[in-house]
């Protein structure tokens, strides 16, 4: 693990250029293990976290809080869980008494981010919530008030920033292989065909660029390592009948950076792209997919080739394990709450720009 903190330093993606810092938190009786529990149990939480934490070395599926009775039967049978661990929504904050659950892992719509953050913030607990952090940077504020208020940390689910392959780009491009930044190119889209799930409600923090245009955007801040100046953008549906009101379907941003660089980034859940390219004065840095589960693979000037294999979910169990250990050991977090902030202060202005067809500043 010394090794691998090292490593993150080198990269930049701890006391970066971005300024990740360390949180203060409030000391807990040591543990080698600290007991997570899941709030919402849709498909990621299946299929990915939950099987995600039994790689994990140091951390466990603790606990689950459900408003479904069938789904809190099921995992806790699958999963060993106590019934003393398993919670609804109306009995959450009896959370607080529980010593087995150290940290709350928050996984639900946007919308409903800010509520629980500070729900389990105030019940003690750390917290580790979903992208995108919330709808709004005014929400985004208050949850970090809230978990510093109560001294527990606070990180959001940016599993690539944790990941090799993402690191090792990074940290290539930082040691100035491919010279100046000039321009950035960076896509994560997908065909959805659903009408009726939370992305396709824009009262539930719905749209493209909540969900996929987070990705572009990690892609274009940590490719170029500085925070956007200015942004234009532009939105398009080609199914009017859902994506309506407001609620992108394609969304396309330019993004101009202190240093002169540029960023173009598209996102759609109309279109499959993933891809990641960078252009300096001396060189390129191409990550193909980009921001999938598994199986980046990437290529730069010099023949440089980047690929560490893994199966899936082991991005997970690699974020909530560098999570867990931060807590343990007070160490700066990869991506704690200003991370996620940083974003969703861009995709407001974004939305912004799309609505007003000008450029928005950022300060």
């Amino acid at each position: 693990m010394a090794t691998r903190r090292i490593f993150l330093q080198q990269t930049g993606l701890i006391a970066s250029s971005l300024a990740f810092s360390p949180l203060t938190i409030a000391q807990s009786p040591k543990k080698d293990r600290l007991g997570v529990a899941l709030v919402g149990l849709g498909y990621y939480s299946t299929d990915l976290i939950a099987p995600a934490l039994q790689l994990t070395k140091n951390c466990y599926l603790a606990g689950i809080v459900t408003g479904t009775p069938s789904k809190a039967e099921t995992w806790a049978k699958k999963y060993n869980i106590p019934e003393k661990n398993v919670y609804n929504y109306q009995n959450f904050d009896k959370i607080a008494d529980n010593p087995d659950i150290d940290v709350v892992y928050v996984i639900l719509p946007p919308s409903m981010h800010r509520e629980y953050v500070i729900r389990a913030a105030k019940a003690g607990k750390h917290v580790w919530v979903e992208k995108p952090m919330a709808m709004t940077e005014k929400e985004c504020q208050d949850m970090i008030n809230a978990c510093k208020q109560n001294k527990r940390s606070l990180a959001v689910g940016y599993r690539l920033q944790h990941e090799p392959n993402t690191q090792e780009y990074i940290k290539f491009l930082r040691d100035g292989k491919i010279g100046k930044i000039k321009m950035v190119s960076c896509s994560a889209g997908y065909n959805d065909n659903r009408t009726t799930h939370w992305k396709q409600k824009k009262e539930m923090g719905g749209g493209v660029m909540y969900d996929m245009g987070v990705y572009v955007l990690q892609g274009a801040r940590l490719a170029t390592g500085e925070e956007p100046i200015s942004v234009t953008a532009q939105q398009y549906t080609t199914r009017p009948e859902i994506y309506k009101n407001g609620l992108d379907e394609t969304t396309m941003a330019q993004l101009v950076f202190p240093s002169g660089a540029r960023a173009a980034v598209q996102t759609s859940f109309g279109i499959n792209m993933n891809f990641l390219h960078v252009t300096g004065e001396k060189g390129f840095l191409k990550m193909e997919p980009y921001s999938a589960y598994n199986g980046q693979t990437g290529e730069a000037s010099g023949g440089v080739k980047i690929k560490h294999p893994y199966d899936v979910p082991r991005q997970q169990a690699m974020q909530m394990d560098d999570d867990a250990d931060a807590i343990m050991n007070n160490k700066p977090l990869i991506a704690p709450g200003e991370e996620g902030l940083r974003d969703i202060r861009i995709v407001e202005a974004i939305y912004r720009a799309a609505k007003s067809g000008q450029s928005v500043k950022l300060t």
